[in-house]
């Protein structure tokens, strides 16, 4: 059903979803009817949708300001990881393992945690998965929950603007890492101070561990990692703190920067072609099933962030698992009919060839 429509996307307590698309130059609406598992509104916040009112300013953009602090120190680290590249062929096997079971958990604090649990509240988590969660975040160091929502919140809200904090059509320099080497853009700043994130502070997880966090992020990123291996095996402390420390956190960061720049760039878009995002297949083998990008932009309430399932995506075979266990629940997913509606509306048409 379609009419014309001049508002933004909103949710109705009936549940039905309405979506602002343009067509031929004229703005239509469809209507979707959904069941519990496709209603966007059950999470109880809208600040991941895109904001179609937003416009950027006119006239010359602020100067660049650098921070030289995050400069020199990711100079440092990156310095750091190639030196432990040197000396994977002098680790011992049980190191080897070691750094890549700290790498898919502190993922997992990511994926699993502060993206998919809190910043889209795609599925709900009991305490104790949610204070697993919440170290397996600082074992990642990519700033701690509360600030790691905001900035995704503003991402998805603004998404492509000056309002996104890591707008890749500043280029794929910016939107990996420049974006933490210079001082936010004045609206990222302004867009992020007028986020709801009430239920974020209402986590008393989530701001214990932001009130402790730079102690929990030397413990559990860099200390535990690197003691492992020396203490349990005798393995060589230069080798313990390089491999399992630097080299992990390093691989770590570079494979959540390249959701940002390279699924914004590469791939196809078979839900939406009228957005950046894009699925790659390669950014999810990394990022621990985190590429299907622009399926995720398009359905961001989604659990799974994709509708193929465990296919390259062990944080929803994470997930799935934890629901098993009945540390999980109410995952949010898209129907199978929503999905082939949206590809035959917006899509690029990619799905009928595979």
């Amino acid at each position: 059903l379609f009419k014309e429509f001049s508002s933004t996307s909103s949710t109705t307590a009936g549940g039905t979803v309405t979506s602002r698309v343009t067509r031929n130059g004229n703005a239509v609406m469809e209507k979707h009817l959904l069941n519990h598992e496709d209603l966007a509104g059950d999470r109880g916040m809208i600040d991941d949708i895109f904001d179609e009112t937003y416009r950027e300013k006119e006239g010359p953009k602020p100067p660049l300001r650098y921070v030289w602090r995050n400069i020199i120190l990711m100079s440092l680290l990156h310095l750091g990881a190639l030196f432990a590249v040197t000396l994977i062929p002098s680790a011992k096997i049980q190191t080897l393992a070691w750094a890549l079971l700290c790498f898919v958990v502190s993922a997992l604090g990511i994926t699993a945690g502060s993206h998919r649990l809190w910043s889209h509240r795609s599925y709900k988590a009991t305490l104790p998965l949610r204070i697993f969660l919440t170290i397996a975040n600082s074992m990642a160091f990519q700033n701690d929950i509360y600030e790691w929502v905001r900035d995704h919140r503003v991402h998805h809200k603004f998404s492509e603007t000056d309002a996104d904090p890591h707008n890749a059509m500043r280029g794929f320099f910016f939107s990996h890492i420049g974006w933490l080497l210079v001082r936010k853009h004045p609206d990222v700043i302004e867009k992020g101070q007028k986020l709801d994130l009430s239920d974020i502070k209402a986590d008393k997880v989530v701001m214990f561990q932001r009130r402790y966090y730079k102690p929990s992020v030397v413990l559990l990123c860099f200390t535990l990692p690197a003691v492992v291996p020396w203490y349990f095996w005798d393995e060589s402390i230069v080798i313990s703190f390089f491999i399992p420390a630097i080299l992990r956190y390093t691989i770590g960061l570079n494979a959540t920067w390249l959701v940002n720049s390279a699924a914004h760039m590469f791939g196809n878009r078979p839900y939406d072609q009228n957005i950046n995002p894009r699925e790659n297949p390669l950014v999810s083998l990394g990022a621990l099933g985190e590429g299907f990008h622009n399926y995720h932009h398009t359905f961001p309430y989604d659990y799974s962030t994709s509708e193929f399932g465990w296919r390259f995506n062990l944080t929803t075979a994470f997930i799935d698992f934890m629901c098993l266990l009945g540390l999980a629940s109410d995952r949010k997913k898209v129907s199978k009919e929503v999905i082939l509606a949206r590809k035959m509306r917006t899509g690029d048409g990619s799905h009928k060839s595979g």
